[in-house]
């Protein structure tokens, strides 16, 4: 504890030590809620690193970057903060609107002083100095001193105001509104407080519950109970709840019920419970999964969030003092990275608590027990249903097997959906997206990520599998060689578009008046090309009948006629990125604008992040280039072209491919020097692309008339690492705004990381498309779509 030792406080302390932590509005905890978008935030348990999830009310569990480990968040009305582990810096992120991007993280603080009980009011920030326990400030709106000498305990924030409990037990606050809290704990000895948004409950040395300030909707009206009955604090707008003891469950009072005390969740245990707004979470103590619920004046309703489980407490270092013994198995919930002390006063019985409810029951609500009859009329009706289920499998199974035998020779190329293959850690936690949960850092290179050896499927049929982020497509259509003829005008010249890796595209308009885009295979081949060619056809049908993602090309229908090989596509109307960054007759149009080139960037990312983790089996493209990224009319783009694709069973080692392939300027060195074929192969040549994009050179260039070829790496990759990255950009471009720079920087940097000789340096594909959704959300906020009363933060080095 953070009370000296001295004679007049000894009694004290010991009484101090019963209590139990406390988390509330801006208080440090494991987890935090960001008032005005009702998101949720919390450590990652049994994880490395621990870093932060987050979610809304019907939305997937999401990330924030950057993935360090962290010790204590804490939230405030538009923006938390995270203490990094340690507790030598910590970042900021705005969270103003529903989306599931936030603004990047901010680095508010990195020093040589180690902090400690980070605290988030509702535009200030404060924090222990973990060695001398005064009091630091960051931001705020002048009324707050940069810090307060002295040894203070349990800070906290609320709307306007921050306060601390002094070596005197005796309450001090700061900040325009903090006099009247002051006032109000005068000659009142405190254990430890926690701040809603304008009142501030907390145990006095007693051990008895009290609450101070703000009581226009019955707040202050604490609930009578005997020493140490209450712990686990969290206080809202117009609310407050604590945890009550021995039990565990929460009791709440202020804004529902007339003011009168009430239980908004009936049978759970809490091992913590945090507030902000009209929301508050809780944690499960049965499993360490969050529980939240919102209260207005007449109703309580239960929300359910998609994050797995969240560490219990803090984790401190091994050789901390822990008053009253250690959290259960806290070495693991901390990955051996430290433990966790057990609250004093928490229950530590060993029944297992009753299952969390489905929803929020009124108070001293109760259900009459079933009679017997009732029961022997469930039973049967199980057994009725069971017996229909079996029957009507049955007759699946057989439909199936007569599907089988008879229908199966038709040659028809099914659409097929991935199945997302989650990460183990993650799937025993909870049913979240595997993106939200297990993401290497995007500032060093992941590792321990399994491989696959690949083998080519061919056009055989595959299995349907129905899930998955993207659409689902029936079925392939199947064209005649004169229907696509016609469209074409017969191959024309007029409509050529380009050529692809097995053939030459043209512009067509099908009899329905569809414009389309068709890849026709060359009918002059030598005798020794004609397999590759035909695999490249087959490997691309395969592909294009299963993959169907917004970022990847919509695939129409193929023509298999003698000896003609032809594929259908979607037509995409302004045509290849490549030919707008360098073609000498195009002009930039929409590409004139750094907002508008990384939005592609990340549209593509995408359409490359779902090939790699959510296709079943995973596929790698082999031959990314900005060619083959194609716009649309409304200017997204897809990923095209997957005739070198390739595509395998997960087992332990790397893929592996007979011979290299794909385009020189954008092949992974690792990939054509040793035959050793990845994921990060593809992210390769995607940093290729993104240095297309801000230098405007292409992948090999020469640097004027006779020069020397040179590839936009190594022309760009040492400015961009010596910060010197205005010397590459491309000068047809306006030169970045402040904070465009940010963005474009960002870009630069993770296209970096890409290019990276060895692929165990690259970033994951995952990892590239977070960096850009962060650079994107930049130069929006650049552009005024930021929040006004979102905190100015200094940028992340």
């Amino acid at each position: 504890m953070r009370i000296p030792l001295t004679v007049a406080t000894a009694a004290a302390v010991f009484l101090i030590v019963l209590v139990a932590d406390v988390e509330g509005f801006g208080s440090a905890a494991t987890m935090a809620v960001v008032d005005s978008s009702g998101t949720v935030c919390g450590i990652l348990a049994s994880a490395r690193p621990q870093s932060i999830l987050c979610a809304r009310a019907g939305q997937q569990a999401f990330s924030v970057l950057p993935s360090f480990s962290f010790e204590s968040v804490s939230g405030g009305r538009d923006f938390f903060c995270g203490l990094r582990s340690g507790g030598l810096s910590f970042f900021c992120w705005s969270a103003t609107d529903s989306s599931s991007i936030f603004l990047p993280a901010k680095r508010v603080y990195k020093g040589s002083v180690a902090l400690t009980d980070l605290s988030v009011g509702e535009d200030q920030i404060c924090a222990f100095d973990k060695n001398t326990t005064e009091i630091r400030w960051w931001r705020g709106d002048g009324t707050f001193p940069l810090t307060i000498p002295g040894e203070y305990q349990s800070l906290t924030s609320g709307r306007g105001f921050s306060c601390g409990i002094g070596n005197n037990t005796i309450v001090q606050c700061w900040g325009g509104r903090g006099s009247d809290i002051q006032s109000a704990f005068a000659n009142v000895s405190m254990a430890s407080i926690v701040a809603g948004d304008s009142h501030v409950c907390g145990i006095t040395i007693s051990g008895f519950l009290i609450c101070k300030g703000s009581n226009s909707s019955g707040q202050l009206n604490a609930p009578s109970g005997g020493a140490f009955e209450f712990s686990g604090i969290a206080l809202g707008l117009n609310h407050s709840c604590a945890i009550k003891q021995p039990n565990g469950t929460v009791l709440c009072w202020g804004g529902f019920a007339g003011g009168r005390p009430y239980s908004p969740v009936v049978g759970t245990m809490f091992e913590s419970i945090v507030a902000g707004g009209d929301l508050t979470c809780g944690l499960i103590t049965e499993n360490f999964t969050v529980m939240c619920w919102k209260t207005d004046r007449f109703n309580i309703s239960v929300i359910v969030l998609s994050l797995p489980k969240i560490l219990p407490g803090i984790c401190v270092p091994e050789q901390s003092t822990c008053k009253c013994g250690i959290f259960p198995d806290s070495e693991s919930l901390c990955s051996g990275s430290g433990i966790i002390c057990r609250p004093c006063g928490a229950p530590t019985n060993n029944l297992a608590p009753p299952p969390p409810p489905s929803a929020a029951e009124p108070p001293n609500s109760t259900l009459p027990p079933p009679s017997p009859s009732s029961k022997t009329s469930k039973w049967w009706l199980a057994f009725a249903i069971i017996g229909s289920v079996g029957t009507l499998a049955g007759l699946c199974a057989v439909l199936y097997c007569i599907w089988t035998c008879f229908f199966r020779r038709k040659k028809v190329h099914n659409s097929v959906q991935p199945t997302i293959s989650r990460n183990e850690n993650a799937a025993a936690a909870n049913p979240v997206d595997p993106s939200s949960i297990t993401i290497p850092s995007p500032f060093t290179s992941p590792s321990g990520s399994k491989s696959r050896i690949f083998r080519r499927h061919g056009s055989r049929i595959m299995r349907r599998q129905r899930s998955g982020p993207s659409s689902f497509k029936d079925r392939a259509e199947v064209f005649s060689f004169a229907d696509l003829a016609s469209a074409t005008k017969n191959f024309s010249l007029e409509f050529k578009l380009g050529a692809g890796s097995f053939g030459t595209v043209y512009k067509g308009k099908l009899a329905d008046g569809r414009e389309v885009a068709i890849k026709r295979s060359e009918s002059s081949l030598k005798a020794k090309k004609i397999e590759e060619k035909e695999s490249a056809f087959q490997s691309e049908l395969a592909f294009l009948s299963r993959l169907h993602h917004k970022h990847l090309v919509g695939f129409v229908g193929y023509c298999d006629e003698k000896e003609e090989r032809l594929l259908v596509y979607e037509y995409m109307k302004n045509g290849a990125l490549y030919d707008h960054l360098h073609s000498r007759a195009a002009e930039l149009g929409k590409l004139n604008s750094w907002g508008i080139r990384i939005k592609v960037l990340l549209d593509a990312s995408r359409g490359i992040e779902y090939l790699h983790s959510y296709a079943v089996p995973p596929i790698i493209h082999r031959d990314i280039k900005s060619s083959n990224i194609l716009l649309d009319g409304e200017w997204v783009a897809r990923v095209s072209d997957f005739g070198l694709s390739l595509m395998g069973p997960e087992v332990e080692g790397d893929y592996l491919s007979m011979r290299a392939a794909g385009t020189m300027g954008y092949m992974d060195p690792e990939y054509y020097g040793l035959h050793h074929l990845t994921t990060k192969s593809d992210v390769y040549g995607f940093g290729v692309v993104m240095l297309e994009v801000l230098t405007g050179r292409r992948a090999i260039f020469r640097e004027g008339e006779g020069g020397e070829p040179l590839s936009v790496v190594d022309f760009a990759a040492p400015s961009i690492a010596a910060g010197e990255l205005g010397r590459v950009l491309d000068p047809r471009v306006a030169p970045p705004g402040p904070r465009e720079a940010e963005a474009v920087e960002l870009v630069a940097y993770t296209a970096v990381h890409c290019v990276n000789l060895e692929g165990k340096d690259r970033p994951a594909m995952s990892d590239v498309v977070m960096n850009l959704e962060s650079a994107l959300a930049i130069c929006d906020a650049s552009n005024g779509s930021g929040s006004s009363n979102s905190i100015s933060l200094v940028s992340l080095d």
